[in-house]
Formats: C-alpha cells, sequence, structure tokens
C-alpha cells in the first residue's frame, strides 16, 4: 500500500461511522469536513502524546465500565484556543462510549476537542483527530491560512444523488458520494466578499510543512 493510499484511508477512517466491539452500542457521528471540525471545537492543536494513565476504576462495590485515560502530552503548536499549555486530554477508555486510542510512543497527532470549565480537554471518537504526518500539506497550510475564515460558510454533507444546498453560503461536500477524499484533504470553503461561500484549493509550496 503506497503513503497516499495510507493517508487516504486514515482520512476516511476519521471520518466515518466507527464499530464498535460486539455487544456493545455503537458509538456514531456525523461526518465531519477538518475544517467543521476546526470551527465546531474549543481547541485545535499538535502535539506529542508521551504517557497514558487509566482512570476512575471505581471501588469494591462499584466497578466503573468506562474509565477516563488522561493522556500526557508535549505541545508543540496551537492553532485555536487559550494561550495556556496544554499538557494533557481526556477521553474514555472504550470506544463504546467514543473513547479515543493514541498511540503513546511519541506520535504527533492534530487534535480537536472541547475544553471544560476546570480547564481539561477532553476528546472523543466524534471530534477530528490524526496522525500529523498522514495530513497534506494544504490542510496543514489551512489550520493557520483559511479553515478559520470559513467559520461562517456552513459545509453540506453529501452522501446520495440529489445533493442540494439552501442557500449561497454553503459549500457541497461530494468526498463520500465520489469515493474520495480531495475536498478533505485540500480544499477549505471560505466566505467571499459578497457573502456566499465556495471552495477554495490552497496553493502548495514546494517543500512539504513540518
Amino acid at each position: 500500500m503506497t503513503r497516499m493510499m495510507k493517508s487516504c484511508f486514515v482520512t476516511l477512517a476519521t471520518l466515518f461511522l466507527w464499530q464498535l466491539e460486539e455487544g456493545t452500542e455503537a458509538c456514531s457521528c456525523i461526518p465531519s469536513h477538518p475544517q467543521q471540525a476546526f470551527c465546531n471545537s474549543d481547541v485545535v492543536f499538535r502535539a506529542k502524546v508521551i504517557g497514558a494513565q487509566v482512570l476512575n476504576m471505581g471501588n469494591d462495590s462499584f466497578v466503573n465500565p468506562f474509565p477516563s485515560v488522561k493522556y500526557d502530552i508535549k505541545m508543540m503548536k496551537m492553532f485555536k484556543g487559550p494561550t495556556g499549555n496544554i499538557d494533557a486530554v481526556y477521553t474514555a477508555s472504550s470506544s463504546a462510549p467514543c473513547g479515543v486510542s493514541l498511540d503513546t510512543n511519541g506520535e504527533q497527532y492534530l487534535i480537536t476537542g472541547r475544553l471544560e470549565e476546570d480547564g481539561t480537554v477532553h476528546i472523543t471518537l466524534c471530534n477530528f483527530f490524526q496522525q500529523w504526518d498522514t495530513l497534506s500539506n494544504a490542510q496543514k497550510l489551512n489550520l493557520i491560512q483559511r479553515y478559520q475564515t470559513g467559520c461562517d460558510c456552513k459545509i453540506t454533507y453529501c452522501s446520495s444523488i440529489p445533493c442540494m444546498i439552501n442557500g449561497p453560503a454553503e459549500c457541497l461536500w461530494t468526498d463520500f458520494l465520489t469515493g474520495s477524499t480531495e475536498q478533505a484533504r485540500a480544499y477549505a470553503c471560505i466566505m467571499r466578499s459578497d457573502g456566499s461561500c465556495s471552495w477554495y484549493r490552497n496553493r502548495i509550496p514546494s517543500k512539504a510543512e513540518h
């Protein structure tokens, strides 16, 4: 399998619904374009995962079936969120309640999540998270150049014909219809001066961003 095929597979795996263990209720999520994930999240950042700890195991009279996992991280770059440093993210230990499993061998991820009132960051399978080196160059650039400018636009998901939009401030997302990942990996939906929205393909530099 080529690196490009692996990248496309990872993107589709992140966007599609997740199937869970036999005998449990599946965690289902509405497909979300990376830009939607950026706009709808409290925090978006690049981080290295350096450790994990299981929390809330329960006691002798009660065993928590879905304890929490604390992933220790080293912040690399904040794209959206507080100015302070984030040193951990929290998630459920099982995929049944949409818990996320991250590699703890120093792998770098792009992570989107929810910022709680106590300052902790929580992530689920319905958030967008992906290994940094599998992101396209366009996605990396759009994190700092384009996604934020299109947060007033609406990206409308389409999986079957006919595909319809309800107004000019919408971009039609057809990757699932075409079996492609092009719009997710290469495009941002941005607002024009007249208030309408359209897909924009970012210019890619000659050298990859690292």
